[in-house]
């Protein structure tokens, strides 16, 4: 067992500061086959399209998360969830005033050398 008690904050990408606090995964524990880590993303933060070589869970706990994906665009709210395929390209944003706040899931783990952003 290995009790985790502080995160390792993750420099995020997007046009405002977004904080990544990484709990599980490659920069926080050394585990390449999953990442956990909870986003908080301001109102009006967007990131470039990406196409990740991973799976990626992501719940919302508070606000609302747009994804745009495969010509669809979905705001998740609080409660819900979203599903992404390794392989699919995705933009995150949080267009409303009161940003969001989530926790993302990845397999195998966030690298920023398997998410390949379209900068």
């Amino acid at each position: 067992m290995r009790h985790i008690k502080e995160p390792v904050v993750i420099r995020a990408a997007g046009n405002k500061p977004k904080r990544i606090e990484e709990l599980v995964g490659r920069a926080s524990t050394g585990t390449p086959e999953v990442s956990v880590a909870r986003m908080q993303s301001p109102a009006g933060w967007e990131e470039p399209t990406q196409t990740p070589e991973f799976d990626e869970v992501t719940v919302v706990l508070a606000g609302t998360l747009r994804v745009e994906c495969a010509g669809e665009t979905v705001d998740v709210r609080a409660g819900e969830a979203v599903f992404l395929r390794a392989g699919e390209t995705v933009r995150y944003s949080t267009p409303s005033p009161e940003g969001a706040e989530y926790v993302a899931v990845c397999v195998p783990a966030f690298s920023p050398d398997l998410v390949h952003r379209n900068e």
